[in-house]
């Protein structure tokens, strides 16, 4: 006779309401739930999903009072056709490799994530983040995650990302460059590499977190070709649509 445990209760909370990084005025509340046990994994890849993402150990979502301005956003890999700028963007870091290398904080890292975070997030929480912190944001992870290092012909880290192994793709989780080269848009050259790697590895979505239209800082996220939005339970198909400042997400549902 074998024995089967039982299966641990999922238990998800509610936060506290604090206010929106992404817009003033608004408030913030999140739906959280612990990622923990030996099907750590399963549901990791049920939650993203659904639209939650990963900080350390915790899955969260936003579930804010009247406002659903947060859209989950992926890339369909296979889909996916650099448009002009990405292209330039390419050819730009050509010479640039990414490696993928175990999820283990290094002071290399650690030092790029402060010049990062001083020069383009300055005044956020993430600025003040000692080596444990950073090591903690990196190492405390229960499911399959790497580092991506990108680096230059003299083999100097110029950008890295953490990234989660997901059951249908790859998960951008924080992705952090050398300021000093920010015309060479790192950043968008990240997510390119995340695109090709998923592609190579036979995945078929690379997940970008949460997209907030009123947000410049999230403008990138939205200009993919191929990318879908969670909307109603349902991943579908994008299309931004801009008159002046306004930007107007524009859906189909996806196969």
């Amino acid at each position: 006779m074998t024995f089967t445990a039982p299966r641990r209760p999922q238990f998800f909370y509610t936060t506290a309401p604090l206010p929106c990084p992404y817009v003033a005025g608004r408030v913030e509340r999140k739906i959280v739930t612990e990622i923990a046990g030996l099907d750590a994994d399963v549901m990791h890849d049920r939650l993203s999903r659904a639209g939650f993402r990963r900080s350390h150990n915790i899955a969260y979502a936003p579930v804010c009072p009247g406002c659903q301005s947060c859209l989950p956003i992926r890339i369909r890999a296979t889909d996916f056709k650099p448009n002009r700028t990405q292209r330039r963007v390419a050819r730009m870091n050509a010479l640039v490799e990414g490696f993928e290398v175990p999820a283990r904080a290094t002071a290399e890292q650690f030092q790029l994530f402060q010049r990062y975070q001083q020069a383009r997030h300055g005044d956020g929480d993430m600025a003040t983040m000692s080596f444990y912190d950073y090591r903690a944001m990196v190492e405390d992870t229960p499911i399959d995650t790497v580092m991506v290092e990108f680096r230059d012909l003299e083999d100097r880290l110029i950008g890295g990302c953490l990234t989660d192994r997901l059951a249908d793709g790859l998960s951008a989780v924080y992705s952090f460059y050398e300021p000093a080269l920010a015309g060479r848009s790192l950043g968008t050259f990240a997510v390119l590499w995340l695109v090709q790697r998923a592609i190579r590895l036979g995945l078929p979505h690379v997940y970008l977190g949460y997209w907030v239209p009123e947000s410049p800082k999230m403008t990138y996220k939205s200009r993919f070709p191929g990318s879908e939005v969670l909307v109603g339970g349902a991943w579908r198909a994008l299309r931004v649509a801009a008159s002046g400042p306004e930007v107007r997400a524009l859906y189909h549902d996806s196969d």
